[in-house]
């Protein structure tokens, strides 16, 4: 057997190394996030299911409101890597602290925008008339944690950005810990009901966003750079995030019209899309955990000139992306009988389910493909190809999506178009990284 020259092996090794010494810690505090919520649930629900239901409409609202600013995290990431690749630090934590005020004033803008319109927001999300008044509530209070969430995004990427994937981990293992106690004691203890965990969510996040900034405080001092707005940088990360925002909003509308195609083929069919949909997401924890070490790693060999140390990292991180949808994709297939009975006992939904489930295990190497090299191009800072090349994609899926019921498809057939979309995306990205056009180094793109 033929095997690879030692420099070759070395340099693969040396981005092992990188990569899971980025990726693991990402991975736990990705997974610590939607952790929040399921405490939240497990907490209301034993208040009764018109407060449990209150929290699903107001959670679903947050969720939105939140996921639509993720460029904060992504754009800053890729910003600060690359000035930590040319070899300056203070401009790298300048750049964070743009995305930070940045965050700042996009989180009062939305409570400006959410206290006033809550209870028609909880209408129009279609909340019962029991459940409306405990969604309001939540949504009210919760909505004063959003600049705190969105600093937590913007921070998360300064750090990521600097290499730094462990103090995100304790800080959401931190903030996890606490938002339990703070439910717990403020619902029960002080008997505020849902209202108490709402607060209790609130002051976990507030406690995250210090923790973060404690941390990056440090660093400007450390490094003499400065901490007050300045307006151009401000202007310049806001128009470096406007191009992810449109990326995530369309994917956000791939997922959308996915869930309204499926209630339209029944309950049984929704019920097992939310299954499916649930467990898909959590696959994607472990591939966004790889892209977002490729944020990192891309940025930081553009930053610093590198275009080969870029691509080799590039070549191995997709190796690392196919092997782990492998290796997912097999678990799913193998252990789909087991854990489905965990989540329904009908067997009108498991029908379906077991199936669908199917699709989603042979169609994981494209999701791992799709993800690393989502995160090269983020970490390049590619963001204007990578919002058309998913506008592309929306338009491509609504179609055949839509025409599922039409045909007399049903939940199967609505997951294929899934792959299809999944495919698209694999194959506008590969052939962007195969033109290397995305390779721009120097400290800014």
């Amino acid at each position: 057997m033929t095997q690879a020259p030692a420099p070759a092996r070395r340099t693969g090794r040396r981005h092992d190394r990188e990569i899971i010494a980025l990726a693991l810690p990402a991975f736990g505090s990705l997974v610590a996030e939607p952790l929040f919520v399921m405490v939240d649930s497990a907490v209301i629900g034993h208040l009764g299911t018109p407060q449990l239901a209150g929290l699903g409409v107001a959670a679903a609202l947050l969720t939105t409101a939140v996921s639509v600013f993720v460029f904060l995290a992504y754009a800053t990431t890729a910003a600060v890597a690359r000035r930590v690749g040319a070899g300056d630090l203070p401009a790298a934590i300048r750049q964070g602290m743009d995305g930070i005020w940045l965050a700042l004033l996009l989180g009062a803008a939305v409570i400006a925008a959410v206290l006033p319109t809550a209870p028609w927001l909880v209408e129009t999300f279609g909340a019962s008339g029991t459940a409306a008044p405990y969604a309001t509530t939540y949504l009210r209070i919760s909505a004063l944690g959003i600049p705190a969430m969105l600093v937590v995004l913007a921070a998360t990427g300064v750090l990521r950005g600097l290499q730094d994937t462990r103090t995100p981990l304790y800080v959401a293992v931190g903030g996890f810990s606490a938002n339990a106690a703070l439910n717990i004691g403020l619902v029960y203890g002080a008997g505020l009901g849902i209202a108490g965990s709402a607060w209790g969510t609130v002051l976990a996040q507030c406690g995250m966003a210090a923790a973060y900034l404690v941390v990056v405080v440090r660093g400007a001092r450390r490094h003499g750079a400065t901490l007050r707005p300045d307006a151009a940088g401000i202007r310049a990360s806001a128009q470096a995030g406007v191009p992810l925002l449109v990326r995530t909003l369309s994917l956000r509308a791939v997922l959308m019209i996915a869930t309204a195609v499926a209630a339209r083929l029944g309950d049984a069919e929704i019920a097992a899309h939310q299954i499916v949909l649930t467990l898909w997401s959590l696959l994607a924890f472990a591939m966004d955990a790889i892209a977002i070490a490729g944020q990192a790693i891309i940025g930081r060999y553009l930053g610093a000139g590198d275009r080969e140390g870029a691509r080799a990292a590039c070549r191995r991180m997709v190796q690392w992306g196919v092997a782990a949808g492998l290796v997912l994709g097999v678990l799913v297939a193998l252990a789909r009988p087991l854990f489905i009975p965990l989540f329904t006992a009908d067997p009108a939904v498991q029908g379906p389910l077991l199936t669908t489930l199917l699709v989603v295990a042979v169609t994981q190497p494209v999701s791992g493909i799709v993800f690393i090299l989502d995160g090269v191009l983020m970490g390049a800072g590619d963001g204007r190809y990578l919002a058309w090349a998913m506008v592309v994609t929306l338009a491509l899926f609504a179609p055949v999506a839509l025409a599922v019921p039409l045909l007399g498809g049903g939940l199967v057939a609505l997951w294929w178009a899934m792959a299809l979309m999944m495919t698209v995306r694999m194959l506008t990205l590969w052939l962007r990284t195969r033109s290397g056009r995305w390779i721009v180094t120097g400290a800014s793109r």
